[in-house]
């Protein structure tokens, strides 16, 4: 099949994958990325393979699980030998760039330990996850935080530019709102987030990074690229400018989805994380209804700015040749299962957004269809590899190349199941259960009628999700489930122990040295 020459591979921070028309939100209407479902195809069962930004994004960068690749949290930095979607694609000439979030630390230590640093060619790349860090800005600059990074900051230059003042225009204008006393009220109060920020809609976060996309493509010219677009909203802090913080009212929020029957008698984990701060504010009565329109109005805008880049893409021929592919790094609670933020496994949380457009004309077939195949994040960088023609690294990966469903085949050996997983030390859950750090791990596989959950040193939680699809009603504890639980716990086993951790040398270098030991001399065992 021939390759794609350049890929569009956008991510919204944060974004639910029941947040957009086309995934059947009733009054949130999106119809740039709908548009783009039309042409493509619409992944309805994507799971990410950790509910939280930087192990998800790492497993999207590496094709390997969290505990695989070893940067189980956003502070966690990648180990310095593990490959990403630039070093798999540049040796093929293809300019691998981000625009926006990656949410990832560079190995300072291993670094260090082989003489690099952030200046040199091989340092830039090794500490931007291998991409070339034409945009790069993770999105969270509260003062103390952008203070610890030498208070520097492309887009609060170039707000200062647009005439926002301030030594820090991100925080007192991007992401705060004026009071009616002339006070600035900071976007990182939940109260406020129902207020318009600050800022003009066309200096906001995300209308910056698209321009910022679009001025990377042209200055690509004819040279095949991937941008890595990474949406910075609609994550918190919840804050979007006017018209888009209004927009959406009560009568457009999907019903909050959660039962008192999770209260009773809950997984000690679960109870653990709906004990933490934001969990309980989330539940609080108004909590959830100010920040909804922030949320959905934030949605909205990255698709109004995604229409006017798509046309772009259009009208100058790109668009036939770039494969588009438009996902998120995990879901958002708001109040639902009486939780905030994200981090079990959910659905609302766990699972995402995947819709894939592939200008070729081998998926002709499946444009405007929908596939229902169990598939992950780690599918990306094998999907990308095949795209591109880049050599294969199946030794290495642990996904597999969506390719096959983009052009209407279902291998008959596709997956059954879908894992992810977290490390919940960095949390106060873990404190409250007094959780040894390096014993804070838990593990969801999910088939297509159960999901399973495993906390170390706690019962299991287990859902019917073909009775129970709310997930409402934990299974985990009742005698009359055990059987089912080991069921799903060896499936879990199988999923854990298949980690491809063997990453320097190739199956066929293997089978090649089990072969050139009596040619070497080696003699082992012979009479």
């Amino acid at each position: 099949m021939e390759t794609v020459k350049n890929i569009l591979f956008i991510m919204a921070d944060q974004l639910r994958w029941d947040h957009l028309s086309c995934y059947g939100h009733p009054h949130l209407e999106t119809p740039n990325i709908d548009r783009l479902a039309g042409k493509g195809v619409r992944f309805d069962r994507a799971y990410v393979q950790s509910p939280v930004c930087g192990p998800s994004r790492a497993s999207c960068y590496t094709g390997r699980t969290v505990f695989s690749h070893g940067a189980t949290w956003n502070r966690v930095p990648l180990p310095i030998g593990e490959l990403t979607l630039g070093d798999y694609l540049r040796p093929n000439g293809v300019t691998t760039a981000v625009v926006g979030k990656t949410h990832m630390v560079p190995d300072r230590e291993g670094m260090a330990r082989l003489g690099l640093n952030d200046t040199s060619e091989i340092g830039i790349k090794i500490s931007q996850p291998g991409f070339d860090p034409y945009e790069r800005d993770d999105g969270l600059h509260p003062d103390p935080l952008l203070a610890a990074k030498g208070g520097k900051l492309r887009y609060n230059d170039w707000l200062r530019a647009q005439g926002y003042d301030g030594d820090n225009p991100w925080n007192e204008w991007a992401n705060s709102a004026d009071g009616p006393d002339g006070e600035i009220l900071s976007g990182w109060h939940l109260q406020n987030s129902n207020l318009p920020a600050r800022v003009k809609e066309e200096h906001s976060e995300t209308a910056y990074m698209t321009m910022r996309a679009k001025e990377f493509i042209e200055e690509m010219g004819d040279a095949p690229w991937l941008c890595h677009l990474s949406f910075i909203k609609p994550h918190w802090p919840y804050m979007a400018p006017a018209p888009y913080h209004d927009i959406y009212g009560p009568e457009t929020f999907a019903p909050i989805h959660r039962s008192e029957t999770e209260r009773k008698n809950p997984n000690p984990v679960y109870k653990a994380f709906m004990g933490m701060e934001v969990s309980e504010t989330f539940s609080m009565q108004g909590a959830r209804e100010t920040v909804m329109p922030a949320y959905m109005g934030l949605i909205k805008q990255i698709d109004d700015h995604l229409g006017r880049l798509f046309d772009w893409l259009e009208e100058t021929g790109k668009a036939d040749e770039t494969m588009i592919v438009l996902t998120s790094d995990h879901g958002d609670y708001l109040g639902d299962h009486w939780m905030g933020e994200k981090e079990l496994f959910h659905e609302c949380s766990v699972r995402v957004p995947l819709i894939i457009y592939d200008p070729r004309p081998g998926a002709d077939a499946t444009r405007g269809t929908s596939s229902d195949a169990l598939v992950e994040a780690i599918d990306l960088v094998p999907t990308f590899i095949d795209a591109t023609g880049a050599p294969e690294a199946n030794h290495r990966l642990e996904g597999r190349s969506l390719a096959p469903l983009l052009q209407g085949e279902t291998p008959s050996d596709w997956r059954t199941s879908v894992f992810s997983e977290i490390d919940y030390a960095f949390y106060a859950a873990r404190e409250a259960l007094g959780v040894d750090v390096s014993a804070a791990r838990g593990y969801m596989i999910r088939t297509e009628d159960w999901k399973y959950v495993y906390f170390q040193g706690f019962p299991p939680q287990l859902f019917d999700l073909e009775n129970d699809p709310d997930e409402f009603n934990d299974l985990g504890q009742d005698p009359a489930h055990q059987g089912k639980c080991s069921e799903m716990n060896g499936l879990l086993l199988d999923r854990i122990v298949a980690r491809k951790n063997r990453v320097t040398m190739t199956d066929g270098e293997v089978h090649g040295l089990r072969r050139d030991e009596d040619s070497a001399g080696i003699l082992i065992g012979k009479w």
